[in-house]
């Protein structure tokens, strides 16, 4: 299986995107992804860079049941876990349904993360691979 994530607006706050996971050309799962800003691939402060990588599932006591995206430059422990605003990024990567204005700092944040997350891990319980765009 093969995902993409396509960024859809890169701004200096965040980051908003659309993550689609492949069987081949079937699309099986699609939803909304949350990021920070890109800041020089920075820890705690950054997306991850452009580009392919490898998904695999992780626990974490923190986390519960979630992914860790491998081999990204320069970076540890990114992940797809659970989150609805920039502020929980950690400089990993949220998913959820839809975007939306849920607090009052006038960020689109993003809704269903735990249900988003939870239905993509049934989808892809050994993981896949993520191209970056």
């Amino acid at each position: 299986m093969k995902a993409i994530i396509v960024r859809l607006e890169e701004g200096n706050n965040q980051t908003l995107g659309e993550f689609n996971l492949y069987d081949g050309i079937e699309k099986l799962f699609s939803c909304k992804t949350l990021e920070l800003p890109y800041v020089m691939n920075l820890t705690g402060i950054s997306c991850i860079p452009k580009g392919m990588y490898r998904v695999v599932p992780r626990y974490s006591e923190k986390h519960k049941n979630h992914y860790h995206i491998i081999d990204v430059h320069n970076r540890d422990l990114i992940l797809f876990h659970v989150g609805n605003y920039k502020t929980q990024t950690e400089g990993c990567i949220l998913l959820g349904k839809s975007f939306a204005y849920i607090d009052d700092d006038e960020l689109l944040d993003i809704t269903s993360s735990r249900k988003t997350l939870k239905e993509l891990l049934k989808i892809a319980p050994e993981g896949f691979k993520l191209e970056v765009i």
